[in-house]
């Protein structure tokens, strides 16, 4: 059996792109939805967890948390509760992810933890509120997850890619032009979901093993300026 990883979020754009790369690439691949065991959830999280446990007969090498979406809005009329469920799978679902398969990571003798986060773990942009302060908040807990992984052999990293042409930014370009949402950008384009697994198979394989505890970026020149 070859390296087993679970990937959330996989179902389209950057976590189907990751699944597809890593099965091409001899991972045996336990892909799930948000839908799947429920990530906003502390026993979904489990679930999800368990069900990859069992599958690979006990053994988990990586995790991938991707799960994810957005909601633009200004700071005054932000709802809530998407505040609230923003949080819950962006931070709080990753955290679970890494707490219900450390035993396993560790047992693996290389594990891995990858967080796709985003360059708004590093920077912010108006209206994004939630967004940006759960993706700041991964960028920490991965930090906390290499630290504690360097006593037993489990890296962490966090991915941080500009803008993807996923359905998440398709939503946004309805009410904004490309070029209006590629502002702080160098380079103006979109990057593609298969650019983003390569970098996540770069940190997975056996060269992305010093990669640990920090934001990798993906950025098009975002946070030179």
């Amino acid at each position: 059996m070859g390296r087993c990883v679970l990937v959330t979020g996989a179902a389209r754009g950057i976590g189907a792109a990751i699944a597809e790369r890593l099965t091409a690439d001899g991972w045996q691949v336990h892909a799930v939805d948000v839908e799947d065991g429920d990530l906003s959830t502390r026993e979904g999280n489990r679930a999800v967890v368990d069900a990859a446990l069992a599958r690979f007969d006990g053994r988990l090498d990586a995790v991938v948390a991707n799960a994810g979406f957005q909601h633009v809005s200004t700071v005054r009329d932000f709802p809530e509760e998407q505040w609230d469920k923003l949080q819950a799978l962006l931070v709080t679902s990753p955290f679970l992810l890494a707490k219900y398969a450390w035993d396993a990571l560790a047992a693996s003798g290389d594990g891995r933890f990858l967080a796709v986060a985003s360059v708004h773990g590093l920077v912010a942009s108006p209206f994004k509120s939630g967004y940006v302060a759960a993706k700041h908040g991964v960028v920490g807990l991965v930090k906390v997850l290499a630290l504690e992984g360097a006593e037993v052999g489990i890296s962490a990293s966090a991915l941080c890619p500009a803008y993807v042409r996923t359905a998440i930014v398709e939503r946004q370009l309805e009410d904004r032009s490309l070029d209006d949402l590629l502002g702080p950008q160098a380079v103006k384009r979109l990057l593609e979901p298969s650019e983003v697994a390569a970098a996540a198979a770069f940190l997975l394989g056996p060269d992305g093993r010093a990669a640990t505890g920090t934001p990798f970026v993906l950025d098009l020149g975002w946070t030179a300026r």
